[in-house]
């Protein structure tokens, strides 16, 4: 972690163990159960329920309009029900890496913002493979924690060097009608896809999260095939959502080809978008459901 004024060496920090944070613990222990057996998703539930600022976040978002409850969820037991237990994991999985994450104080990262902007692009990954074929969509769990998870190399720069994390989001904020992308390349010698990817690498996640994290802003690149469709439907939603939640904008030109890629019929592309856009703006008067 920067401790003065110079730079930090991005390369070497993020391969020094010792200035990463280590997987939550809760986290750890949610991977090792078998999610298969009505036992594991006992001893989950039990988890979740020991850690108040999860299962707060978890009964909350179970609240949203976004999912439908026809009456009010008070419990986490009434959430998994509702949401389904592979989309809890994910969900707590998500909420406990950024948790690790998250510095006192934040400095000009926007953390409340990205995790609207995270939640956002998770329910536009949900909507994008609706509209894929059957055969080819990626599973729940995979879809929400690609969504929360994809942008969280902006919380490891934050984490490493603080005062260019200030500096990044400050030139974001002044320039939005740049490419974040470029902004980065100025200022950064690795990206926040790189940072993000390390990172999960570092804690032995899937290949398929590696190459989520690291590719969803570069999907044609040949190293993004252990992520695909993902990699694809991120940068998708993102272009939908250029500056949803935080001040990063990419170029939101989409091509017929990048839909017809992901099985869906182009004609079809303008009411996908408009469903996204819907559910982005619910989950935003929502936010505060969800603390």
């Amino acid at each position: 972690m920067s401790t003065s004024n110079s730079p930090v060496n991005l390369k070497q920090a993020i391969r020094n163990l010792e200035m990463l944070p280590a997987m939550p613990v809760i986290a750890q222990k949610i991977l090792a159960l078998n999610l298969e057996t009505d036992e594991g998703e006992r001893d989950m539930l039990k988890l979740i329920d020991k850690d108040p600022q999860i299962a707060a976040k978890i009964i909350g978002l179970a609240n949203t309009p976004l999912f439908g409850a026809s009456k009010k969820v008070s419990s986490v037991t009434d959430a998994a029900m509702l949401l389904g237990i592979t989309r809890v994991k994910s969900v707590t999985m998500s909420i406990a890496v950024m948790s690790s994450l998250t510095k006192k104080p934040v400095g000009k990262l926007d953390i409340q913002g990205l995790w609207l902007h995270s939640l956002a692009i998770a329910l536009a990954l949900r909507t994008i493979s609706k509209a894929m074929p059957r055969n080819t969509r990626p599973l729940d769990d995979e879809i929400f924690l690609a969504g929360l998870l994809h942008d969280i190399g902006y919380m490891v720069l934050n984490q490493l060097d603080q005062s260019r994390s200030d500096e990044l989001h400050t030139r974001f904020a002044s320039q939005k009608e740049r490419n974040s992308s470029e902004i980065e390349a100025e200022l950064l010698e690795m990206n926040h896809g790189e940072l993000g990817s390390e990172l999960v690498r570092h804690w032995d996640l899937p290949e398929s999260v590696v190459a989520i994290l690291r590719y969803h802003h570069d999907p044609e690149n040949e190293h993004a095939a252990a992520g695909q469709p993902l990699v694809s439907m991120v940068n998708l939603a993102e272009k939908i959502l250029p500056s949803f939640g935080i001040n990063e904008h990419t170029t939101p030109d989409i091509r017929s080809e990048e839909w017809t890629a992901l099985g869906i019929d182009p004609a079809k592309a303008d009411d996908v978008i408009a469903e996204i856009k819907l559910q982005a703006e619910e989950a935003r008067q929502t936010a505060g459901s969800f603390p």
